[in-house]
This record gives structure tokens, C-alpha cells and sequence, in this order.
């Protein structure tokens, strides 16, 4: 299997004109199938005497690619899309040939080296100081857990009484995950503060909060997760009033920037994000916004040594890489196994320069920010919600949630868009999301026509 053989390397040559050919075409949306069509169409793959790669890719290529729904075509509107630029996803590829490990500065010095010169371009959208850094993680959750992790770690360290049980604030309109992995993950305990009309979290409600807990409770609040652009509705918290909060009782501030934390580089909506200055760490996943392939997560900590303390860990036979070695990646975060999953960022970033990011990040606000027109000057639907960032949430007049679900299928089926179906103040709705600079005000016109 792994010797280079004529078969084999013909077989390279086939994939990487596959990857190729991906790449300079506009890919088809694709969409779901059941099961059994797909046991019946590609049967068993598994064998002990193997397929043969000619008949594994026209598997792939005929039944199981086309079950895929394509994160990056124009009409991806659901949930969060992914747009990764065409050098990211071809230097993706060679990164996964050239096998690097990218946990220590031992074993991946110079991945690293780029990887954080994307951090500190991040870092510097955020205005964070000249010593901080952290890595690149697989996702939001990932990032989000380990800097409270973190930040548990530090109060652990240095207060002077340890509460019955640790606390951490959040709102409604926090990412689902981060109650679930603060829950079922850290055992800590979460509360939520009130959301203003808009479901932002404020310094005043965070206030208003902490004043009518009980004591116990107030005593073991150790973080604040505040957000950048929520999930659903895009919205940024009051960062500034949080950021207060947090320094009069000795919090730690952590900032969910997931989705919304690439519109820093965006100076039009910058002002947005006044306050995440002050946080004590933050995440943004450069896999939704800042067109890197999956799966890329920039965790950044205002004091990377407290990271470090929280993480590094110990064995013997990591002793080697814990010596002398200025960073290694794997102690900053729940994990110690890496690909060097910041690269195809860096390299895109580094090559298209700064400038261009921030110009495509502006092009899909304006896309967004006109859809929201069409919303609005259409009869039949109303606008939820005046979009702050990318996210456009809307209902169609007289829709009840079984229309929406229909007309959701529908426009998969049609291989027009994937809009699918959401909730806001209890209500079934729909959103559109643009992250993708090449999905334009047509695409989301015919989004708009097909409620008619």
C-alpha cells in the first residue's frame, strides 16, 4: 500500500485532477438521500481483498459526492456556510500529502511559525497586546471549552477562596454548545442573563443579574461568554459593557466570535466590536468567514501563559518537546494530536494580502444588507430584524411551520438554495447567511421569489 507503484501513482495523478477539476468549476449544491438507496446504489466498500481505486472514485464520484451538500456553492444560505478561497483549499491538499504534525515546535517549527503570524493578524484586528497567541483548534467548541478551561484554571490559581461550585454568565442567544459543553463536559453552572430587545447581552443586564443572585452563586461566577455575532440572528453583545463588568468583579471575559468575529476586518461594521479589547480571550473560525477550508478554529488568549498553564501536559516521553522549544501548539488547548490546520488560512491570507480579505468580508455585508431590502420592500414577507452583520431573518406572511419545511425541501430539490427553517421569539421563520462573496443579490432574490 505504500510503495509507489505505476497503479498507484496514476491513481495520484486521477485525485489530484479530481481536486483540480473541483476547484475551477462551481460546484452542484447536491443534497441528502436515504440510506437505503444509498445500500442499494453503493453497497459494501469494506472488503478484505479492496475495491480497486478506479471503482472506490466512481463510487464516490456517481452515489456518494453527490450526497453531499457543497458548503461553498453560492445558494449554501443555511446555518453558518463556508466559502474557503481556492488557494486555501489547494494548499489544504498539500498540507494533508506532506503529513505535518502540527502539535510542537519540535516536529513543525516552520508550520508554526506561519500559523502564528495568522494569529497575530487576528489578534491585532482585536486589539489585543504584542504577547498574545494561542492556535488553531477544530471548531467553535473546541475554542470555546478550552479557554474556559482556562479561565477556570486561573481562578483555581489565584483566588484565595474556592466557591462550592464554579459559575459561568451567557444569554439565550449564546451558541447552543457552550451551555451543553459547560454542562456535560466542565460540570459548571450556567446562568443566563436576560437578552435586550435585539437578544444581545448588556453590561446593565449582567448587573441587574448578579445583584439578585444568591450569594453562593454570585461567589462562584468566574467567566462571562460573551458574542460576536450570534448563530441565529448575528447580533454582537455590548462588549464595552461587558468588558466593565468583568473587570470590577475579577471575571474572566471570553468573546464568542465564531461566526461574527471575522467582520473585524470589515471597517465598516468595526465600531461593532468596541470592547473586545478587554477580553481575556477569544475565538474566530476562519472555516466561515474568513474562507478557510474546514475545520479551522483561531483561539486567542490576551496572556498565552495562562493558557499554557491550563494545557501543557505532562509524561515522560513529552519531556523532550516541553524544553527549550519557544511554542508548542498542543498546550494551549484540549487536545495534543494537531494537523496544522491553520496553514491553507495563512497561506491564502499571505497570499491574497489583508487588503482583499477585508474587501470580500464588506463585499457579502453589502449583499446581505441589500437582501434585507428585497425582504423588506416584499408584500409577502417582513423583516425580523434590521441585520447588523451578515444574517437576514425574515417570515413569510400567513406561513405556518409546515410551509416553511415544504419550501425548504422544495428549494434543495429544485438545487436552487439550502434555506432552511428557524425560530425567533418562538415563532417558525426563515434566515439567509452570506459569507460567500460570490453569492449575489440575484441568488437571494430567487430565494425571496420562490415564498411568493
Amino acid at each position: 500500500m505504500h510503495e509507489i507503484t505505476a497503479t498507484i501513482a496514476a491513481d495520484i495523478e486521477q485525485i489530484s485532477h479530481l481536486c483540480s477539476a473541483r476547484l475551477k468549476s462551481r460546484p452542484a449544491l447536491g443534497g441528502p438521500v436515504p440510506a437505503t438507496v444509498l445500500r442499494d446504489s453503493v453497497g459494501q466498500t469494506i472488503t478484505a481483498e479492496g475495491l480497486g481505486s478506479e471503482q472506490v472514485l466512481k463510487l464516490w464520484q456517481q452515489h456518494l459526492e453527490t450526497a453531499c451538500i457543497a458548503a461553498d456553492h453560492p445558494g449554501y444560505l443555511a446555518f453558518i456556510p463556508a466559502a474557503p478561497t481556492k488557494l486555501a483549499a489547494a494548499f489544504d491538499m498539500y498540507v494533508s500529502a506532506a503529513s505535518i504534525y502540527g502539535s510542537t515546535w519540535l516536529e513543525s517549527a516552520g508550520a508554526v511559525y506561519a500559523e502564528n503570524q495568522a494569529l497575530r493578524w487576528v489578534a491585532d484586528l482585536a486589539g489585543f497586546p504584542a504577547n498574545a497567541g494561542g492556535v488553531f483548534v477544530q471548531g467553535g467548541t473546541l475554542g470555546n471549552l478550552s479557554a474556559l478551561v482556562a479561565a477556570r484554571d486561573h481562578a483555581k490559581r489565584t483566588r484565595e477562596q474556592l466557591p462550592q461550585r464554579w459559575a459561568v454568565c451567557l444569554t439565550d442567544e449564546t451558541h447552543s454548545s457552550v451551555a451543553h459543553m459547560l454542562r456535560t463536559v466542565m460540570d459548571v453552572e450556567v446562568i443566563r442573563v436576560p437578552g435586550d430587545a435585539q437578544g444581545r447581552l448588556t453590561g446593565a443586564a449582567l448587573a441587574a443579574t448578579y445583584d439578585g443572585l444568591p450569594a453562593a452563586l454570585r461567589e462562584g461566577i468566574f467567566a462571562v461568554v460573551a458574542t460576536a455575532g450570534t448563530t441565529n440572528l448575528g447580533i454582537v453583545d455590548d462588549l464595552e459593557g461587558i468588558g466593565a463588568e468583568c473587570k470590577k468583579h475579577g471575571w474572566w471575559m471570553h468573546v464568542d466570535g465564531a461566526y461574527g468575529g471575522a467582520a473585524l476586518a470589515a471597517p465598516s461594521v468595526r465600531a461593532l466590536f468596541n470592547g473586545i479589547e478587554q477580553a481575556d480571550s477569544f475565538i474566530v473560525d476562519p472555516h466561515k468567514w474568513l474562507f478557510s477550508p474546514f475545520d479551522c478554529c483561531a483561539l486567542i488568549y490576551r496572556d498565552p501563559a495562562i493558557g499554557r498553564m491550563a494545557h501543557t501536559q505532562k509524561a515522560d516521553y513529552l519531556e523532550v518537546i516541553n524544553e527549550d522549544f519557544e511554542w508548542n501548539p498542543g498546550d494551549f488547548a484540549v487536545h495534543l494530536t494537531r494537523r496544522a490546520r491553520g496553514l491553507p488560512f495563512w497561506f491564502s491570507l499571505a497570499a491574497h494580502g489583508s487588503a482583499a480579505y477585508s474587501a470580500a468580508i464588506e463585499k457579502t455585508l453589502q449583499t446581505a444588507h441589500a437582501g434585507a431590502r428585497l425582504v423588506r420592500d416584499s408584500e409577502h414577507l417582513q423583516l425580523l430584524l434590521e441585520p447588523q452583520l451578515s444574517v437576514v431573518i425574515f417570515r413569510r406572511k400567513g406561513w405556518q411551520p409546515k410551509d416553511y419545511a415544504k419550501w425548504s425541501e422544495r428549494l434543495l430539490q429544485e438545487q436552487i438554495a439550502l434555506v432552511t427553517p428557524t425560530r425567533h421569539r418562538g415563532e417558525v421563520c426563515t434566515r439567509f447567511v452570506v459569507v460567500n462573496p460570490q453569492t449575489t443579490l440575484d441568488d437571494l432574490q430567487r430565494v425571496i421569489d420562490s415564498m411568493k
